[in-house]
């Protein structure tokens, strides 16, 4: 019996926008269910070459995790689950013509590598996630550096290394400022910088640049508008942070309202002004800015406004995941929204894979309901704290220590595992695990 193939022309072409952790992983699952048994294509777009984890990049930015050893390069992981990688920045969208526009993609040199070009569409899936919102502060973009890409947390770093081995090689006592950090924004990726650069501060002091005194020489301030940290968790959790994070000597500046990000420190409305020789900017969150341009109904912070199905509102045939899409949230109210988590853009991506294979074969979309399976917040190598269950039960389970730092670190194996299976996970941490005992624990450059 002659076994025939579909053409690839003939396929329904599915195109994901962003690589992050939902679009990465819906790619994956649809990779090695449609695209392998050749009943759709699969094509993935993203700017950037390699992924990275974004809840590790304050790892990276403190250097306690070598961005080498972790970043996934998206071709290799086409090849291997059955879609395409494409490298390309969208711009715009052809909805009546079915095509996603993507701008020309320029090397580090300043080379095209890639000319405007555009692909078409049967089903499309936003997933461009989500940056920081600098709220139109001055001084914020030439003053203050932010965590949203790899990229930034490796410029943070090398600032702080540069930082350390310029206090360490000067003649002179240190100035006013030198070796302090501000920290601009205390949600999570604040609050977890700044307790991971309290432990991995005194890492690199300890290769030989003994004449800095981490306990004192080094100053960490967190500053936030609000009352108290991590505002978008529950209040007794965040009590629970500020209690660890005062025993860290680390300084909490809330309901201080930054006016002006400076050179050499943080201006408040109130007149202080904050000295600090880095800056961090953590604070807000908005969805990427062309997402107006799509014709699409956007919120006030750009995310595109989807249904339970995660089909946007103004067009059935493009759905969004992850921080770029509002999504109701009706346990909790007529107007409550999903948070912008790394869980909901996991669940979503199961969820989807589920719901576009459904739309292949004809069949209705099912509706997708968010399991709040509590948060947790790293405070170094070993320590965490955390609320289990969420919204689940009426009453949060709390837990800290190295118990939570452990199930910390199980959020990051289980996107490991969706993306490489157990087998290639198992060996890449033990691999890892050895690779410490010949390279410094923290990372030097």
């Amino acid at each position: 019996m002659q076994h025939t193939t579909t053409p690839a022309s003939d396929l329904h072409r599915i195109v994901i926008v962003g690589g992050g952790a939902g679009g990465l992983e819906l790619a994956t699952l649809l990779g090695r269910t449609v695209g392998r048994h050749n009943k759709a294509t699969i094509t993935l777009i993203d700017k950037n070459r390699t992924h990275i984890w974004k809840p590790k990049l304050h790892e990276i930015a403190a250097g306690s995790m070598d961005i080498n050893l972790h970043q996934l390069d998206y071709l290799a992981q086409a090849h291997w689950n059955y879609f395409q990688y494409r490298v390309g920045e969208m711009t715009g969208l052809d909805r009546e013509n079915r095509l996603v526009h993507l701008a020309p993609y320029v090397d580090e040199e300043g080379k095209q590598v890639t000319s405007e070009r555009s692909f078409g569409y049967d089903t499309l899936v936003i997933a461009v996630g989500s940056r920081t919102n600098d709220f139109g502060i001055p001084g914020v973009t030439e003053n203050a550096i932010r965590l949203d890409t790899p990229e930034q947390a490796e410029r943070f770093h090398r600032s702080l290394v540069n930082a350390c081995i310029r206090a360490h090689a000067q003649n002179t006592p240190l100035k006013p400022g030198q070796l302090q950090i501000a920290i601009i924004g205390a949600g999570a990726t604040g609050v977890e910088l700044a307790a991971e650069l309290r432990h991995t501060m005194r890492g690199i002091i300890a290769y030989g640049l003994d004449k800095i005194n981490p306990d004192t020489d080094v100053v960490l301030t967190i500053i936030e508008a609000g009352e108290r940290i991590l505002p978008a968790l529950p209040e007794r959790l965040a009590k629970s942070v500020t209690d660890i994070l005062q025993k860290l000597d680390i300084k909490l500046r809330t309901s201080a309202k930054v006016v002006e990000v400076a050179p050499d420190g943080v201006k408040l409305a109130d007149g202080a002004f904050i000295p600090a020789e880095l800056i961090v900017w953590a604070a807000g969150v908005r969805a990427p800015v062309f997402l107006q341009r799509l014709g699409l109904e956007v919120n006030k912070i750009n995310q595109l406004v989807v249904k339970q199905t995660l089909q946007t509102t103004q067009d059935e045939n493009i759905f969004a995941i992850g921080d770029c899409a509002a999504c109701p949230w009706p346990e909790q109210g007529a107007n409550a929204w999903i948070p912008p988590r790394a869980q909901a853009a996991n669940q979503q991506a199961s969820h989807l894979a589920k719901q576009i294979r459904r739309r292949l074969n004809g069949q209705a979309l099912e509706p997708w309901t968010y399991k709040d399976f509590g948060s947790l917040v790293s405070l170094g190598e070993h320590w965490a704290v955390g609320g289990l269950m969420g919204n689940l039960s009426r009453g949060t389970f709390f837990i800290d220590g190295y118990i939570a730092r452990i199930m910390y670190n199980s959020l990051y194996k289980k996107h490991q595992l969706a993306l490489h299976g157990f087998f290639k996970v198992a060996l890449d941490t033990l691999s890892n695990f050895i690779r410490r005992t010949s390279r410094p624990t923290i990372k030097l450059h």
